[in-house]
């Protein structure tokens, strides 16, 4: 089976890909996994650390081929305050947590949890089911933390799905300060609305947009 060894950073290709791989965000976070293309080309990603794959960026193959990573739509709650001040209080709840979460210009996303959502709730903000793809902080510095967390342990992989998820790290949503958890390395400051990826509007269709229902 042919390999994907190596990573583009979105932005810095303009090949056409040879194919279209979807992942999810904890799919986007692998060292070593068998994985097929929306068009069935069958490949092996085998990179030297785990790295955290962002929608845009570009697989490269060992024949030169790219495979474009697309990010999956994921079952979010977007989370609105009265205010920025609001919002960054609400952030720092969600950061105490270790949440991961994704700071967008005037909303927090995380992931569906229906205890987290009664607490912002409480906290006064508002909160709204939507199917989007989820790109929490972290993505940036994805192989400073590859080397700082116990990735190796990926060395013993299979090709199938039994990769660490990297859920248990804390990529906090941290509107306000960047407090304590800044030293770790999963701290990464580079969240945005991937809605606007790096062009290639061909793929549009498989990234989810929030039209859910309010739950206030």
């Amino acid at each position: 089976m042919i390999r994907a060894t190596q990573i583009k950073p979105r932005h810095r290709w303009t090949e056409t890909p040879a194919d279209t791989v979807v992942l999810d965000f904890d799919d986007r976070h692998r060292r070593r996994m068998a994985m097929t293309g929306t068009h069935g080309l069958a490949f092996l990603l085998d990179l030297e650390n785990a790295v955290a794959l962002r929608g845009g960026d570009a697989l490269v193959l060992e024949d030169g081929r790219l495979v474009e990573v697309v990010a999956a739509a994921e079952p979010l709650v977007e989370i609105k305050g009265a205010d920025p001040h609001h919002l960054i209080r609400v952030a720092w709840h969600l950061g105490n947590r270790h949440l991961p979460t994704q700071i967008m210009p005037k909303a927090l996303r995380i992931r569906r949890d229906h205890v987290i959502e009664a607490m912002v709730k409480g906290l006064g903000a508002r909160v709204i089911e939507i199917e989007a793809p989820f790109d929490p902080e972290g993505g940036a510095y994805a192989e400073a933390a590859a080397h700082g967390h116990a990735h190796e342990s990926h060395a013993h992989e299979d090709h199938t799905h039994e990769a660490h998820t990297h859920e248990a790290h804390a990529h906090e949503g941290h509107a306000q300060h960047k407090h304590a958890h800044h030293d770790h390395a999963h701290d990464h400051h580079h969240a945005h609305d991937h809605d606007n990826r790096h062009g290639h509007g061909h793929h549009e269709d498989h990234h989810g947009h929030s039209h859910a229902h309010d739950h206030d």
